[in-house]
């Protein structure tokens, strides 16, 4: 069977982009892999991303890697979609000229005709999952109309376009029927869903439904935004037992002068959302994101940045520097007056305060019993996850594989229950109940 390798870089969302991708491929009769280290296929397909700048010096490494494979003759053709297409394609075919063609984000029906194959209309909605088939990631909008100073996406995604809540709902049976247990509900953000086309937030509805669907056990929440957060989802998070008790809200900063620089409301706002959430839903794990090192960013915001971090005890928590991209408000109003020396030092400091704050919350949890899924067998332990981790970036909880009778051994994506004997900075050690 002819053979493309679908290489995918970046963020979750590019991973669904991917997927449908790749379901045009397979009814078109070709075999689908996606290796970053495979030259098998002569047809390369790589999805890049345009984030920040460690994300495109990513992509132009992975590109250049095919290119030289190209000169090798490993590989015949050589194709580059995605964000960093869709940002600097003009630059890209000038100083790559051995790609064949670059597309941008929503080019898949071109690059699908350039290959020589036919668009399949009826495939809309399905996908080719490359997550474990246990969970997938459902793009329930496109785009993003806040317009934070720092961020490139609504240059790159245009205005948010919510998917209708029918089309979702179809996608996920897809998904169901292919084995998926676990649904991750992503977008650029989750809590805008529904205000284009339905004129009002709609993702609690949104959840409710998808949580009726059979063979959907887990629904997790990524990427809400902290204004104007709807009541009606944290009444559903609380009430619907298949929604996870686990929310990633990229609060970005606390200080008010570095929030009004990257136009993100007040920590005012953020603090009475943490509250309310911790109140409704005490069991709840909260995520976030941040960003130091933003022009404006003094000492003294730092230390309000470090103050929140250790005053809300984030159960998961990730930090970047910033990248200054062109064409945003930042980049055009701001001097990038944080040297890069000083940027990095304050993303370890605040790592250094989080890997306290999560060997602390994961001690606390010692002794308790918790209904996990099975992610995969790695060497000699089972690995898996409570509802208060998402795949790839969270805490794990490692099963002794020695201490299962053989006969025993759970299968990828069950359900088991277990009992927590020990743990470490970011994991846990479990038993089998």
């Amino acid at each position: 069977m002819k053979k493309i390798n679908l290489i995918t870089l970046g963020c979750s969302k590019n991973i669904v982009d991917s997927e449908y991708l790749s379901a045009q491929f397979t009814a078109n009769g070709y075999q689908v892999i996606f290796d970053s280290n495979d030259v098998s296929a002569k047809i390369v397909v790589i999805n890049t991303c345009g984030f920040i700048a460690a994300a495109k010096e990513e992509s132009i490494n992975m590109i250049m890697q095919f290119v030289e494979a190209k000169r090798r003759g490993n590989i015949e053709h050589l194709f580059v979609f995605g964000c960093l297409a869709e940002r600097y394609a003009n630059e890209l075919r000038t100083e790559i000229p051995e790609v064949d063609s670059f597309f941008g984000v929503k080019n898949l029906k071109d690059i699908i005709a350039k290959i020589g194959m036919q668009y399949k209309k009826n495939l809309i909605g399905e996908r080719c999952i490359s997550t474990p088939h246990h969970y997938a990631y459902l793009k329930i909008a496109e785009g993003c109309n806040w317009r934070c100073s720092y961020c490139a996406i609504p240059l790159i995604r245009g205005k948010y376009e919510s998917v209708s809540m029918e089309k979702l709902i179809d996608e996920t049976r897809f998904l169901a029927h292919q084995g998926i247990k676990e649904l991750l509900i992503i977008a650029q953000d989750t809590t805008y869903y529904g205000l284009d086309i339905y004129k009002k937030q709609k993702l609690a509805e949104l959840l409710n439904k998808l949580s009726k669907i059979d063979g959907i056990e887990w629904i997790r929440l990524h990427y809400a935004y902290p204004s104007n957060f709807p009541e009606d989802v944290i009444t559903e998070m609380a009430t619907n037992p298949k929604i996870c008790k686990y929310i990633d809200i990229p609060f970005q900063h606390a200080s008010n002068a570095v929030l009004k620089k990257m136009r993100r409301g007040s920590n005012d706002e953020i603090y009475r959302l943490i509250e309310k959430l911790r109140m409704k839903i005490p069991d709840i794990a909260l995520r976030t994101t941040l960003l130091t090192g933003h022009p404006g960013e003094d000492e003294k915001a730092f230390e309000e940045l470090k103050s929140f971090v250790e005053e809300i005890k984030f159960e998961r928590l990730g930090i970047f520097p910033y990248s200054e991209e062109e064409g945003t408000f930042s980049a055009a109003n701001f001097a990038d007056s944080v040297p890069e020396t000083v940027k990095n030092a304050r993303v370890d400091e605040i790592m250094k305060i989080q890997n306290a704050i999560s060997k602390q919350l994961n001690r606390k949890r010692v002794g308790q019993e918790h209904s996990v899924i099975i992610d995969r067998i790695e060497n000699d332990y089972i690995i898996a996850r409570t509802e208060y981790d998402s795949p790839e970036i969270d805490n794990e909880v490692l099963i002794s594989v020695s201490s299962i009778h053989k006969n025993k051994i759970p299968k990828i994506g069950e359900f088991i229950n277990v009992k927590i004997i020990s743990s470490d900075d970011y994991d846990q050690f479990g038993e089998i109940i």
